[in-house]
């Protein structure tokens, strides 16, 4: 049921440490400005579903089906959130779940634990985030990552993200540390809209200097989710292991936290963190995750620090429903900790995929029939 795509042995071993563990679950919800842009994202139908996708995705995830909303999960182009298959394991296995708001357009209607910072601007402006907001999220992130880690000092934590149009942030991110990411990156869309991230990530990115320090990055071109992950990855990456939760916002995470670690002369356990995704992702033809995996350790002063990169093999083939048939063809493909979650679900119950399949099609079978 899981995958290893990159730093192979180091990923084996992560998995025999952790096997048979539960986790804990946080997520972390941001917004960019990037995301109303016309086409950037399949994460909501129109730019202005997109303002309440993280929300929405928030309170499906702590609450589940049955729950009235005050978010719906917005309609999508074609699909179903892939909250459905991270609230489908989290339930079924009790895991524990934190929400943290790292910068959103509203307050989200579940017990998030606010971290005081802001939404990001559009990539495009060179100017996201002030500094000082960059600096707070980042002592955030790593007092939560060591509060995180202590709850299971055995075990790991699933470091999950929901920030629609992050794909592109990624890609800002990427670029900015020095690594070749255009034309690798992922999207929601089957087929990946790389000149569209390029020329936002572009005018971005000419208005910076190009030896910046990384936070000096994240305030230019990143998004609140980043540096908040990043701080987590460091604190706990020192107790216990991590799963950085997603594909391409993830890796630019991992590039981030051994940037800023660098730059900040701060200790943490690279080989404690793994990035953990979905097929979809990993395989997906119209980027280069693997690649941008296995190129992450040019940023760094030492050989070998890029991640090992891991997927969960769930596939949709059989479903009856069309909406999760759809991420066969490369719609949606991973969020809100998905590929993560179910990577949990077989390391702790040895989960197959009939079992996970079930599972998550009686998810969407009560989400349907909360709407009747």
């Amino acid at each position: 049921m899981i995958s290893i795509y990159s730093q192979i042995e180091q990923g084996k071993a992560w998995i025999n440490k952790y096997r048979g563990n539960l986790p804990v679950f946080a997520c972390v919800l941001g917004f960019t400005e990037t995301a109303l842009i016309p086409g950037i994202s399949a994460a909501g139908s129109t730019p202005e579903d997109r303002k309440y996708t993280a929300c929405a995705d928030a309170e499906f995830l702590y609450y589940g089906a049955e729950h009235q909303p005050q978010y719906s999960l917005p309609p999508l182009t074609a699909g179903a959130s892939p909250v459905l298959i991270s609230r489908a394991v989290v339930e079924a296995l009790k895991i524990p779940v934190y929400l943290f708001n790292a910068g959103l357009p509203q307050f989200p209607a579940v017990p998030a634990i606010d971290l005081g910072g802001s939404l990001a601007q559009c990539v495009s402006t060179g100017k996201a985030m002030e500094l000082a907001t960059v600096k707070h999220l980042l002592e955030q992130g790593m007092i939560w990552g060591d509060r995180l880690a202590a709850e299971v000092p055995q075990s790991y934590v699933i470091l999950s993200e929901c920030v629609v149009g992050g794909t592109t942030t990624a890609l800002a991110i990427l670029t900015a540390l020095g690594i070749d990411a255009i034309g690798k990156v992922n999207s929601s869309h089957p087929i990946c809209n790389h000149q569209q991230k390029w020329q936002i990530v572009q005018s971005g990115l000419q208005k910076i200097p190009h030896s910046s320090h990384p936070l000096e990055i994240v305030a230019a071109v990143g998004d609140p989710m980043q540096v908040v992950v990043a701080g987590m990855a460091i604190a706990a990456s020192r107790r216990c292991g991590v799963i950085l939760a997603g594909g391409t916002q993830m890796l630019a995470v991992y590039a981030l936290t051994t940037a800023i670690s660098q730059a900040l002369n701060l200790f943490w356990q690279p080989t404690e963190v793994i990035v953990g995704t979905t097929r979809w992702v990993a395989e997906d033809p119209t980027g280069k995750t693997v690649d941008l995996a296995l190129s992450l350790d040019k940023i760094s002063n030492t050989q070998g620090t890029n991640p090992p990169l891991l997927s969960t093999q769930l596939s949709f083939a059989n479903s009856r429903y069309t909406q999760l048939q759809a991420y066969e063809q490369g719609f949606v493909k991973e969020g809100v900790g998905a590929g993560a979650a179910c990577i949990a679900a077989y390391l702790y119950q040895n989960w197959s995929q009939s079992q996970l399949l079930v599972a998550i099609e009686d998810q969407f079978q009560r989400l349907c029939q909360s709407k009747v």
